[in-house]
């Protein structure tokens, strides 16, 4: 084979998609380009603080700026929107709970990302349930009292949630076809507006994050009444679930993951998914994140797709039983 043989053959393998991945992860972080952490809630709720506080984190493990950029609104759609469209070099990620990607796209028409095409698992972050919370003026202990009271007042009861489609929204329109109850749903576009009606008593009823479950707590107005999940959760230990209270069929798990545009480098989703388990390794944040209502737990990227996947499929089954369309 003649010398201008052989070079004519080795080019195209020089210049091939999967040289040029590696070379782009060899590039990674790009110097002088920031990280966006990329949240779809306000400045200071539970989700952004931890955002901020792995954010910090990776900016020492990878020797880069790490900026948390908060794009609220569309029950986190506008956040996940914002880094499909973003390019694959590791600088673009996605900080978000379960919901966005596994039962937003089953249950609001106007999503325009597939959850599996658009986007890259890179790691858990952490996992927490739902916790069914309700105003102090509700005289109720258990979820049964809860029910009975609102039977006794059809219509009186306002359940919030951060918009319509959002996991608060249908856990709410299902606790109320499993119990027979009359609740009126009433949606808000940010936490900080929840939490402020919902401390004030206008709203008397919500399934809320766990961190938010937290923070409500420490007001000393709302009352505990069950978590959302297949077992007890460790946060809240004397929580019974709400199938040990006679409510079936609410049982999925929450939790949040880190996940970076489609078409990403392998090395780069490796050296990202290190440095997040490194930093959730970390004593503080671990305790941190405890403190917020949140538990740190890290894994694999295709440990994250396999979740993606499994949360998905049960989001998918619960709303057709339930027969909810898309709004």
């Amino acid at each position: 084979m003649s010398r201008r043989r052989r070079l004519c053959i080795a080019l195209p393998l020089l210049f091939s998609p999967w040289t040029l991945r590696i070379a782009a992860a060899a590039d990674f972080p790009i110097p002088d380009k920031p990280i966006r952490l990329i949240v779809g809630f306000p400045p200071g709720g539970g989700t952004d603080l931890q955002a901020r506080e792995l954010g910090q984190a990776l900016a020492r493990l990878l020797g880069a700026t790490v900026i948390v950029e908060n794009r609220p609104g569309a029950s986190t759609t506008i956040a996940a929107m914002e880094v499909a469209r973003s390019a694959p070099d590791g600088h673009a990620l996605l900080y978000t709970p379960s919901s966005t990607l596994t039962q937003v796209p089953l249950t609001l028409s106007a999503v325009r990302y597939d959850p599996f095409k658009d986007f890259t698992p890179i790691s858990m972050a952490a996992v927490g349930p739902l916790v069914l919370v309700v105003h102090a003026s509700v005289p109720a202990q258990s979820v049964k009292e809860l029910v009975a009271y609102a039977k006794a007042q059809p219509g009186r009861l306002n359940y919030v949630s951060q918009g319509v489609g959002t996991s608060a929204h249908i856990y709410g329109d299902l606790f109320a076809r499993q119990t027979g109850i009359d609740i009126v749903h009433v949606p808000y576009k940010g936490a900080n507006d929840v939490a402020s009606d919902f401390l004030a008593g206008r709203v008397q009823l919500q399934f809320a994050s766990s961190s938010a479950a937290v923070a409500l707590q420490r007001s000393g107005k709302v009352r505990l009444l069950a978590v959302v999940a297949r077992e007890r959760s460790a946060l809240f230990p004397d929580l019974p679930t709400m199938g040990e209270q006679g409510v079936p069929g609410m049982d999925i798990d929450s939790w949040i993951g880190c996940f970076g545009p489609a078409g990403m480098a392998p090395g780069t989703v490796d050296r990202l998914n290190k440095a997040i388990g490194e930093a959730l390794q970390a004593p503080t944040l671990r305790k941190d994140f405890e403190l917020g209502g949140v538990e740190a737990r890290g894994s694999t990227p295709q440990a994250l797709a396999d979740t993606l996947g499994a949360t998905y499929g049960l989001w998918k089954q619960m709303l057709a039983r339930i027969g909810f369309k898309k709004e």
